[in-house]
């Protein structure tokens, strides 16, 4: 079983994913940290992504992230393009991944943007971690040291969470630790059917 797990841009997701790794008897598999490897060692990737934003988006062969997040956080259009680049390599690197991993009681797949590349089409089941929005604005704000405009531009870049909810099986509203413990707990038995 593949469980997608996402969420918006500070609603804790990576936290929730954390606390999932405590069950020895699953795999965990983060989109976001897998893309950003593989935009650093993947050949087709770099040489699509130099023809697509010019030689300026590697500086001594590693990604210059705020070169293309400049590009892309302003402009729908080439954030399509990264995206249409990028996420064939990372969905072909993940279905390995499931091969390697088919003993487990099931995948853990994190991406924050589940739904809006589509996904969610190949998840048994999804969950979505929310927040209000102003706690994951503090929370970004304090992790990224970004400004409060950049973070909601960031916010608006992606679905809303009500968009996620409906599609969802499971929603897990992060404001407690202890409260978002016994939700996480409470699924992960339903998923392997224990008591």
């Amino acid at each position: 079983m593949v469980i997608g797990l996402t969420g918006g841009i500070g609603s804790g997701k990576s936290t929730v994913a954390k606390l999932f790794s405590k069950f020895n008897n699953i795999a965990i598999y983060n989109a976001d940290l897998e893309a950003k490897k593989l935009m650093n060692t993947s050949s087709e990737i770099k040489n699509k992504l130099i023809k697509e934003f010019s030689n300026e988006v590697y500086k001594s062969n590693q990604l210059n992230r705020p070169f293309l997040a400049n590009i892309v956080f302003n402009n729908n259009e080439k954030l399509n393009s990264l995206n249409s680049i990028v996420h064939p390599v990372v969905h072909n690197h993940l279905n390995n991944f499931i091969k390697i991993n088919n003993n487990k009681e099931y995948i853990l797949y994190e991406n924050a943007i589940l739904f809006e590349n589509k996904s969610n089409l190949f998840c048994d089941k999804i969950i979505t971690v929310t927040a209000p929005i102003k706690t994951r604005i503090q929370r970004v704000i304090k992790r990224d040291n970004s400004t409060y405009e950049d973070v909601e531009k960031r916010i608006n870049n992606q679905w809303k969470d009500s968009k996620k909810i409906i599609q969802s099986h499971y929603v897990i509203h992060n404001l407690s630790l202890n409260e978002t413990e016994k939700e996480i707990s409470r699924i992960h038995n339903f998923l392997t059917n224990t008591k």
